[in-house]
Order: structure tokens, then C-alpha cells, then sequence
């Protein structure tokens, strides 16, 4: 990197952070009104905060790694329903969860089962948030950055810290996102966010013109192999714009074309089904009840305020598409190469790692090239691995897809012999032949993971670094415009880190340690609220290095996977709080108890399902079961819930219009994409 880029970028974060931080200065962590200055920012945000808030907060690399990872692969355009389908939640939530929860004036999500529900129910939710929380997105967003920025670093060392490597990446990024919310709370991060929302989406579409441009001058017979389908010829895409090209490349019949929004039933990830059912729920919890992103609501001036920036908000998602799946999907395109070689790299890391003895018998093909200047750091540590004298704990046999087979036939058959010399016998099928033996043979052993060895899994393309091969490959070097859009990558990973341990702290502090202490000061309860955004960066930035496993597969799906185990339980226990006025208040512990029950029976004895499907079994059994509850046991009188006065609950006409508005915009899309 040129050091005009290394002084934009380092000048770009320092003024993100120093903003935040000089915006919320005169918050004030003593007085009556303590807590709610530190993580409700006063309660005082206007609209446009509001709304370039939950973009910046939400639109991290956990979507420009994991999102445009799923496009570049087999996904495509079906990826964009997460963006698309969130525009229609987040107008159902401006006009139906905000005015309840502003009115009740809470200051996290949890507290509203108490005054719902019971005390327990709220313990349990907030326990099972902030475990989630804690564990899932933050550790995520954590390695996702790093994978982005340290792409872009490789060979740079300064004190000791090496910016290419991704376990320093991690914690470089967990220490710059806990300093800034740690001082100044939910206003530093919505201040901060402001400028990050709009860095974000200028910096996608200088992405997305560049690889439009790039399309234009690639050479045609290299593109071709890309094709999606086989119809597609060489004189047809040497003839075609660039918009041309991608389309004729990509589009294709079902499951093949990645231009298609609604896939089959048999689709392992966004069947046509979830669309009916399944993506609302984790859309729902998400966008209305996930503390780390209704926190910048329930810190609104006013309803009306809210509202609009909700629904500013929600216009914004139809956007992000065009920024992040679409350039996922013309890396496939411009770059399959480099992204099979990044899989090489990653394979041979955990190859050396697990079987260094068996690592020096595998084929040169399936090995990091030694004349790669980027492969430097890579192949120390891959000769680290060799030349140590500590045993594996247990033999690793290896997993793989029929595509790893296809690339690489050699090294597939040595991976078979291997797991016959560790397991002895690996049923395959003698019928199918070749590949397609060698590729059932590894899903067999894929599925007999035990205490006596491990399972790693190879990959022949590393998706998840679609994204950060754009930046390095299509940004020139030289005139800080490669700079400003890793500055703002990077701004968004501690923008959205920063909201979400001021979240977590929040839970913390206000649904378990006021439990605790309910006589607590304001200024202990921000003094402990500042010891939990410590604690949670700390663990986050333990675990996070541990996502470079491939057998979490792809960061996106990780995830998603995992919200899972409490979402659709929490998003059938609010709508029956909110629209069910006489649901006992049993339901609320019952619908949090049984959701993890249900859908851990269904991955581990149904694991071939889609998990959005799998959402979408547990959400519907716990309805059933909720409304048999609500007819056997129902209240005789409804709840009636705390009302915070000095909240003006007046609602804004206009942003329903433009509610409206954004409905139908996301009809049209979903025609245009069909």
C-alpha cells in the first residue's frame, strides 16, 4: 500500500473516532438522567441519525465478506432477499413495535417481557441475547474485518504487530471499537455511524464501478469459463456492454444462473420457502427486537423522529445490494482464479497444521505457490507447522465437495487413501466412478466426526475473500481512493463493534446487574456498563481468530445459523405480548424455554434441512403451542404496560407514505430479479 492510502486511511478512522467522541462530550455519566445519556444517547436522536445509524451498524464486512462471499458462490442475487425483504420489516417495525416500545419507555428489548410477562422471562431473554450477541456477531464482525483489511496489509509489520496476519487484525480492531463506546457511549457510535453509512455506501459503489469496468476489459475467453451457462458464447460476451456481460454470464436456469431471487424448494440455503416464512423470522428479531440495532430507536427524539429513521433506513436497504451482492457476484467473474488460490492457501494452513507428515506427500497444485510475494507470512507459518515436533492430539481426516474433486483429482485420491489409513474403509460408489466416488467417499466421512479423530473440511473456492480481492486487485495504489474504501471497511467493523458491546453492556448492566443492585447509582451503573464493553471485547477477540476454520463454513452462514436457537422463540412471544392482549404471562417463559429444544432437534436429526426452513418448523410450533396456552389459560384483564410521559408518541404521515413507497420499490425488484 502507497502511503498516500496509509495517511487517508489512519486519517479517516481517527476523525470517525474523534467525532464520535467530541459529539458526546457533554453526555454526562452522573445525575438522574445518567444511564440513559450513555446508552440511549439522552434519548435525543433525530431522524437522519436514526437512520444512517442502523445502516452503519447493520452494513459491516460481516455483509462485504460473508454476503458478497454467498453471491460470488453458488447463491448470487438470492443473497440481496436478507437487504431486500429487511425494507418491508423495518417499515412493519416503524409503525408497529416502535410506538409500544417507545411508549413503555424501556431501555432494552428483554425489559419489555418483564412488564409483559415476568421477571424470569426477561432474565432468560436477556441471558440468551447476550450470549448470542457475545458469541455470535461480535466475534464475526471481529473476523470478517480482519480478513478484509489484512488482505490489504500482507508483509507490513510495525511494533511488533503484524497487519497482515488476522489474529492481530482481530485484536487491533476489538481494542479500537471497545475505546470509543467505552468513553462515549450510544452517541459516540450514532455520530460516528453517520459518517461510516455514508462512507460505506460511496466506498461499495467505487467497488461496483470498478469491477463494471474491469468487466469491459476482460478478456472474453477468460470470462467464459465463469458462464453459468453453457448456451453463453465467446463472440457473444466479446460484443456485450458491461452490464451485458454480467448479465449473459450469469444468468442461466435454476439451480445453475445466479440472477434469480426465488430458488427451488431443494435449495440448501434460501428455498423458495423461506421466503414465505423462514427469512421473516430472523428479519423480525433482527430489525425489531435485536438490542444492537433497536437500541438507536428506543434512543429517538420522539416517535415521529423514529419513524422516519426507520424508514430512511429502510430505503437505504434497497440500495446495499447494488454495493455488496452484485460485486460478490463479478468477482466470481473477474477473479475465480485468485479466489481458488486463496483456497488453496487456507486448505494447506490446515492441512500442515493437522497432518504435517501427510501434508509433504500431497501434489504441488494443492500447495501455496513459493514464488507469491503475498504468500510470504503464509508459508512461515506453514513451515512452522512442519518443523514442530508436538503430536496432533488426535488424526484429522478430510472432507470435500465433488467441485474440490473436479479441480484437483490427484490430491482427492490421496485424501481418500489418507482417510482409509486413519478410518480404514471408506464406503464409496463403486457405480458412479472416479470423482464421484472420490466425493461420496469424503461425505461419508463428513457425517462420522468422533472423540477418536477430527474432521476438517477443503474447499476449491475461498468465497468469503471475494470482497477484499476486489479491493486489492481493482483499487490503483497511489491516490488514496484505495485508502478511503479500506478506511471505510475498517470504520464500519469498529462502528458496528462499538454498537454492538455498548448493547451487550447495556443488557448487562440494566436487565441483570440493576436486578442485582437495584439501588444503584447512575454513575455505577455506567461505571459497570464500561466494565462489560471490556469484558465482551476481550472474549470476542479470543474467539474471533477461531472463525478461520473452513468448517464453520462461510462467515455470512455462521451467522445466520445461529440466531436460530433463540429467534424464532423471541419473535413468537412478542407478537403474541403485542397483539395477543390476554396471552397468560406463562407464555412468555414457555415460547423462550422450548425454542433452543426445537430447533436443536431439528439440526442434529434433520441437519439436510435448511436451517431458514428449520426457523421456520420451530416458529409455527410455537404459535400452536402459545395460542393453546392463551385459549386455556387467558387473562382476564390485559397487561397494562408503564408509559414514559415525557415521550411525545405523535406518529409521522408522511414517513407511512414513504413507507408505502419502499413496499412497492421492493415489489419491483423482486420482479425485475424473479
Amino acid at each position: 500500500m502507497a502511503a498516500i492510502d496509509l495517511v487517508v486511511f489512519v486519517g479517516f478512522i481517527v476523525a470517525v473516532i474523534g467525532i464520535g467522541l467530541w459529539k458526546s462530550r457533554d453526555e454526562k455519566s452522573e445525575g438522574e438522567k445518567g444511564a440513559a445519556d450513555y446508552f440511549l444517547a439522552g434519548r435525543g436522536l433525530t431522524w437522519w441519525l436514526v437512520g444512517f445509524s442502523l445502516i452503519a451498524a447493520n452494513i459491516s464486512t460481516e455483509q462485504f465478506v460473508g454476503m458478497s462471499g454467498s453471491a460470488a458462490n453458488w447463491l448470487g442475487m438470492a443473497i440481496a432477499s436478507y437487504e431486500w425483504m429487511a425494507a418491508i420489516t423495518l417499515v412493519v417495525v416503524a409503525f408497529v413495535f416502535l410506538p409500544t416500545f417507545l411508549k413503555s419507555g424501556i431501555y432494552t428489548i428483554p425489559e419489555f417481557l418483564e412488564y409483559r410477562y415476568n421477571a424470569f422471562a426477561r432474565t432468560v431473554m436477556a441471558v440468551f441475547s447476550l450470549l448470542v450477541l457475545v458469541l455470535v456477531p461480535t466475534v464475526t464482525v471481529i473476523f470478517s474485518g480482519a480478513k478484509v483489511i489484512t488482505a490489504n496489509f500482507q508483509g507490513l509489520e510495525w511494533a511488533g504487530i503484524e497487519f497482515g496476519n488476522v489474529t492481530h487484525g482481530c485484536y487491533l480492531i476489538g481494542t479500537l471499537g471497545a475505546i470509543y463506546v467505552f468513553a462515549g457511549g450510544l452517541k459516540a457510535c450514532a455520530w460516528a455511524d453517520v459518517i461510516q453509512g455514508a462512507a460505506l455506501v460511496i466506498g461499495g459503489a467505487i467497488i461496483a464501478w470498478s469491477a463494471f469496468a474491469a468487466l469491459d476489459n476482460a478478456d472474453p475467453a477468460d470470462l467464459i469459463q465463469t458462464a453459468r451457462s453453457s448456451e453463453v458464447t465467446v463472440e457473444e460476451i466479446a460484443e456485450a456492454s458491461p452490464i451485458e456481460r454480467f448479465v449473459k454470464l450469469n444468468e442461466g436456469d435454476l439451480p445453475e444462473g445466479k440472477l434469480h431471487m426465488v430458488r427451488g424448494v431443494e435449495d440448501p440455503e434460501i428455498p423458495w420457502t423461506a421466503l414465505v416464512v423462514g427469512l421473516w423470522i430472523p428479519n423480525f428479531f433482527y430489525w425489531g427486537l435485536n438490542q444492537y440495532i433497536t437500541q438507536r430507536t428506543l434512543g429517538s427524539k420522539s416517535l415521529a423522529e423514529g419513524q422516519r429513521g426507520v424508514v430512511f433506513a429502510a430505503f437505504l436497504k434497497l440500495i446495499i445490494p447494488f454495493v455488496v451482492v452484485i460485486p460478490g457476484i463479478l468477482a466470481y467473474n473477474l477473479f475465480s482464479g485468485d479466489l481458488q488460490t486463496d483456497a488453496i492457501n487456507r486448505n494447506a494452513l490446515v492441512v500442515a497444521k493437522n497432518s504435517p507428515d501427510f501434508y509433504a506427500t500431497l501434489p504441488d497444485a494443492v500447495k501455496p505457490a513459493d514464488d507469491a510475494e503475498r504468500n510470504g507470512n503464509l508459508l512461515d507459518r506453514i513451515q512452522g507447522y512442519l518443523d514442530s515436533t508436538e503430536a496432533a492430539a488426535k488424526p484429522t481426516v478430510y472432507g470435500f465437495e465433488e467441485a474440490y474433486a473436479e479441480l484437483y483429482p490427484d490430491a482427492a485420491e490421496r485424501f481418500v487413501d489418507h482417510n482409509r489409513s486413519v478410518l480404514g474403509d471408506v464406503a464409496t460408489d463403486e457405480d458412479a466412478g472416479g470423482l464421484a466416488a472420490t466425493a461420496a467417499a469424503q461425505a461419508a466421512v463428513a457425517g462420522r466426526d468422533t472423540e477418536s479423530y477430527s474432521v476438517e473440511t477443503l474447499v476449491d473456492h475461498d468465497y468469503d475473500n471475494a470482497f477484499p480481492t476486489l479491493i486489492r486487485e481493482l483499487l490503483p495504489k497511489g491516490n488514496g481512493l484505495k485508502g478511503f474504501v479500506l478506511a471505510a471497511m475498517f470504520g464500519a467493523v469498529v462502528s458496528s463493534l462499538a454498537s454492538m458491546l455498548n448493547s451487550a453492556s447495556t443488557i448487562a448492566t440494566m436487565d441483570l446487574y440493576r436486578k442485582i443492585a437495584p439501588g444503584a447509582s447512575q454513575a455505577s451503573l455506567v461505571a459497570i456498563g464500561r466494565f462489560f464493553i471490556v469484558l465482551f471485547v476481550g472474549v470476542a477477540m479470543y474467539l474471533a481468530p477461531m472463525l478461520q476454520g473452513p468448517e464453520l463454513g462461510g462467515v455470512f452462514k455462521y451467522v445466520q445459523e445461529f440466531q436460530g436457537f433463540i429467534s424464532p422463540g423471541i419473535l413468537a412471544i412478542f407478537l403474541f405480548g403485542l397483539l395477543v392482549h390476554r396471552a397468560p404471562r406463562m407464555v412468555g417463559t414457555v415460547g423462550l424455554a422450548l425454542n433452543p429444544f426445537l430447533y436443536g432437534y431439528l439440526k442434529v436429526y434433520h441437519s439436510e434441512m435448511a436451517f431458514l426452513n428449520r426457523m421456520a418448523i420451530c416458529f409455527g410450533v410455537i404459535l400452536a403451542v402459545l395460542a393453546v396456552l392463551t385459549a386455556l389459560f387467558p387473562l382476564k384483564e390485559p397487561v397494562e404496560l408503564p408509559v414514559n410521559e415525557e415521550m411525545d408518541v405523535t406518529g409521522s404521515p408522511g414517513a407511512k407514505l414513504a413507507g408505502i413507497g419502499v413496499v412497492v420499490l421492493t415489489l419491483v425488484l423482486y420482479a425485475v430479479f424473479w
